[in-house]
């Protein structure tokens, strides 16, 4: 009898290892561009940026740097349905754990640029002293980026829904290649490639966890996302984006367009 107590207890620890191990896979917040099936995503925890770009009440922090991006089409149908989807996240009765930015933000970075609080390497370009200003660092890019030739036009599409936003990459093949060729153009004049340059996931930030999503609200999220993805999947298969441009910012809530690129 013990041996049978001891038996079942030990089948019970490792399916309670194996649904939390399956919980976390299920849940994994990214879905990648070229899969056919929809992934569980987890309402993952807060981010290193609690503290440093925007504190627990939902405040921005001030940060200052630089960076390229696409904003959106402004009043075109493509945003108002992405909209839509950040309006969805924000009725959820726990959306208070997100600190949400502001629609007149909403973009997909190109390209990151420079960052007061990365100041090292490879996140800094070797030719520049590590301690030089951030408004020095943006005039020394608008001097780079004058005549920049960019790598054309491309579309995106949303592959994913997830507690920060959404997931997007190149709406074809084509498109992907393209992205890449834009990111690997403007890695010289900026004097750097980050460790992800090659693999980095393309992104339309909405909101930044400022408390982990319960367990226990998981299936409605995800809920949430499937829907949010099958409306935006009939509703904007492509998001529409202006040209990239090189922006300045202080915090999260603006993007400054300097200099428009290609």
């Amino acid at each position: 009898m013990d041996r049978d107590h001891a038996g079942r207890a030990a089948y019970r620890a490792q399916l309670q290892s194996h649904c939390l191990q399956d919980r976390r896979r299920r849940f994994r917040p990214l879905r990648r561009a070229c899969q056919k099936t929809r992934h569980r995503h987890a309402p993952a925890a807060p981010a290193g940026d609690l503290g440093t770009r925007y504190d627990a009440a939902g405040n921005f922090l001030l940060e200052p740097g630089n960076t390229v991006v696409s904003h959106l089409v402004n009043g075109s149908p493509s945003e108002a349905a992405v909209i839509e989807v950040r309006e969805r996240m924000r009725a959820m009765l726990d959306a208070d754990r997100l600190a949400f930015t502001p629609v007149s933000s909403l973009h997909m970075t190109l390209f990151q640029g420079i960052i007061e609080r990365r100041r090292r390497l490879p996140y800094w370009p070797r030719d520049v002293a590590l301690d030089t200003g951030i408004d020095g660092m943006t005039r020394l890019y608008l001097e780079r980026l004058e005549g920049f030739q960019g790598s054309g036009a491309f579309r995106i599409r949303a592959i994913g829904v997830t507690p920060n936003g959404l997931t997007v990459a190149g709406a074809s093949d084509e498109d992907r290649r393209i992205l890449q060729a834009w990111r690997d153009a403007l890695s010289v004049p900026f004097g750097y490639r980050h460790p992800d340059h090659d693999t980095y996931v393309f992104h339309i930030t909405f909101a930044y966890q400022i408390r982990r999503l319960a367990d226990g609200r998981a299936a409605a999220w995800q809920d949430l996302f499937d829907d949010c993805l099958s409306f935006l999947d009939r509703e904007a298969p492509v998001i529409e984006l202006n040209p990239p441009a090189f922006c300045s910012f202080r915090d999260m809530k603006h993007f400054e367009e300097l200099l428009v690129l290609g």
